[in-house]
């Protein structure tokens, strides 16, 4: 993959592309296209999905409207009540939430919804953005069905400016009204397959999805196209295992895309070997780390190989928060490479990551070191990561799927 191929992917795909809207079905066709010239047998696979379309969503505080964007996935209903900053998580604060609209810091992940709500909230508030950007931007956010569970209260997301404000001058009271159409839509799954030598697969994922606000270069275009020069490298190279490449949609909405594939194919995954993820590589800055949901002897190995043919990289064991994940709960050995910025150099889930925080150059070395590690598991004459999970990687499955609580957390 070289850099003017690199930079008019970037260029065409600089949009933003929801999971389940047209423009992610645009963005599917547009790399099933890629694939096709590429010589590989591809496909595009739906899944259902949760849609909603918002009619109406506003935030009264003490009688001041304040921009807002309601939640999808929230049901409608209207509610007026005493706001209430929750900002900890201790027995008595979350108790101060009955019969209040409840303001929280960071997202509105399983645990903080199962605790309002236990503890009697009506509404809740988020916020996102900076107090220090120019922007007033507000994200689109969703009250996911593994959170909600079914129970639902209306919430909206303002911006933190907002958020500070109210907070600082004391507001007392709180009114939201939100008004959606929900309904069952339809995301995708890009596959392409080019077979090896024996039926036994490793599988490479990356996302093509963004956030409401991004277009997406940095996550995950880069990693979307990682596989598609991973893919250009191996279309007329041998390898013995089979190669399966995944674009997944809707990695943004709860790893959507990587959990149907995983959900449908299940009975093939005993034929996976290995799966290999890509989100966030090629950015300017940022240092490049693997992350392996599997043995331990995976991360010696792969900083070992580091080495050996120069290229540095950070290695650690854990549970990586993209399409690797439903891959390792099925018990696939995983690693997630990613190059990580520092937030001051570039950021994700925003309108601050473009093509501006990309470099082509860098991208493509990533793509060459995944290429090199690639071609030393594809040709292995024996795979030489054991297919079993750790019993400590269990857990940490457990705790980041919500099966489980960690107990700082309790």
């Amino acid at each position: 993959m070289n850099v003017q191929k690199i930079n008019q992917i970037l260029s065409d795909t600089a949009y933003v592309r929801m999971g389940g809207s047209a423009e992610e079905l645009k963005c599917a066709e547009y790399l099933k296209e890629k694939c096709a010239k590429l010589g590989g047998e591809v496909s595009i696979e739906p899944f259902e999905v949760d849609m909603a379309t918002i009619r109406e969503a506003w935030l009264i505080v003490d009688g001041k409207e304040i921009p807002c964007k309601g939640y999808f996935c929230a049901g409608s209903g209207e509610v007026e009540a005493e706001l209430y900053y929750l900002s900890n998580t201790d027995l008595y604060s979350l108790k101060q939430c009955k019969d209040k609209i409840v303001m929280i810091d960071g997202y509105l992940g399983y645990w903080m919804y199962q605790d309002i709500l236990e503890n009697g909230a009506v509404g809740f508030i988020t916020y996102d953005g900076h107090a220090n950007y120019a922007d007033r931007d507000i994200d689109q956010r969703e009250l996911r069905s593994y959170v909600s569970q079914g129970k639902k209260i209306p919430g909206v997301n303002i911006n933190a400016k907002d958020a500070i404000e109210i907070i600082r001058d004391g507001a007392k009271m709180a009114k939201i009204m939100l008004k959606q159409d929900e309904f069952k839509g339809e995301s995708r799954n890009v596959i392409m397959d080019l077979t090896g030598e024996v039926d036994e697969w490793i599988v490479l994922t990356a996302h093509y999805d963004t956030t409401s606000l991004s277009t997406g270069a940095y996550d995950n275009m880069s990693g979307s196209i990682g596989l598609l020069g991973i893919a250009e490298y191996f279309v007329n190279r041998p390898h013995r295992y089979g190669l399966r490449f995944i674009w997944c949609g809707s990695e943004e909405r709860g790893l959507l895309g990587a959990k149907a594939y995983c959900a449908v194919h299940e009975e093939e995954l005993k034929n996976v070997v290995l799966n290999i993820n890509l989100d966030m590589i090629g950015c300017i800055m940022g240092k490049f780390i693997a992350c392996c949901t599997s043995e331990e002897k995976l991360v010696h190995y792969i900083q070992y190989f580091g080495s050996e043919v120069g290229f540095g990289i950070a290695a650690r064991d854990g549970v990586y928060s993209s399409d690797s994940t439903p891959f390792a709960d099925k018990g696939v050995p995983a690693v997630s490479f990613a190059r990580i910025a520092p937030n001051n150099t570039a950021t994700i889930h925003n309108s601050y990551d473009t093509l501006a925080v990309m470099k082509a150059e860098q991208l493509a070395k990533d793509i060459d070191f995944l290429n090199a590690f690639t071609e030393r598991m594809a040709n292995a004459k024996q795979c030489p990561v054991a297919k079993e999970m750790p019993e400590k990687m269990k857990e940490k499955l457990d705790y980041y799927l919500c099966r489980k609580r960690e107990p700082e957390n309790k």
